[in-house]
């Protein structure tokens, strides 16, 4: 890498975990210069405005959380054990994900249909790509039947659903109960609905 771009992937690295706890319209480019230690002209030399940063940083925070979540789903488990591979990520890491400022696409999301419309594309493209990610699983389960002929898509979409509201409960009423109770009807609708 260019010292440019050396410099632009440590803007965005300090950056991220700023933007996913403080919130994009939340953090101010002063809060900005502080994690990078930078003048507004050096950010400015890098990046068009604050929402080129943003931008940046949310897809480093959403290929950070997709890197932890896969490390946990290996390429040689079944189906099935890859999905109750994928909920125990959020067991396994449940404490840093929160202290983090909870789910990158979840907060992005929120601020994307209120005062933020540039990063919903962004968030849209994510949440199909996580859907996409899920059903690819679900239909490599049919295949194999270890997993019942179900409607893959639907089902990506309604374990996101519960996901995605216990870690807004869990964040919101500081209680992880709320996460492991999403957890639980995950790995219920697992067994019950899509394991053979």
């Amino acid at each position: 890498m260019s010292k440019a771009e050396k410099t632009k992937a440590f803007i965005i690295e300090k950056c991220a975990p700023v933007f996913n706890k403080r919130g994009y319209a939340g953090t101010s480019l002063t809060d900005i210069e502080a994690a990078t230690g930078l003048t507004k002209g050096a950010l400015y030399g890098n990046f068009r405005d604050k929402n080129d940063i943003a931008k940046e940083a949310y897809h480093f925070s959403v290929g950070c959380l997709k890197q932890r979540y896969m490390a946990h789903v290996k390429s040689d488990q079944n189906a099935y054990n890859k999905l109750i591979a994928f909920t125990e990520y959020y067991r396994h890491d449940w404490k840093k994900f929160l202290q983090e400022g909870g789910c990158p696409i979840q907060n992005a999301a929120v601020e994307s249909n209120a005062d933020l419309r540039f990063l919903r594309p962004h968030v849209q493209k994510s949440i199909k790509g996580w859907a996409g990610f899920l059903a690819d699983i679900i239909e490599e389960g049919k295949e194999t039947r270890v997993l019942k002929p179900v409607n893959a898509h639907e089902y990506a979409f309604m374990i996101i659903m519960v996901l995605e509201g216990g870690i807004m409960l869990a964040k919101v009423m500081n209680n992880h109960a709320y996460l492991w109770q999403a957890l639980d009807r995950l790995v219920k609708i697992i067994n019950e609905e899509l394991k053979r």
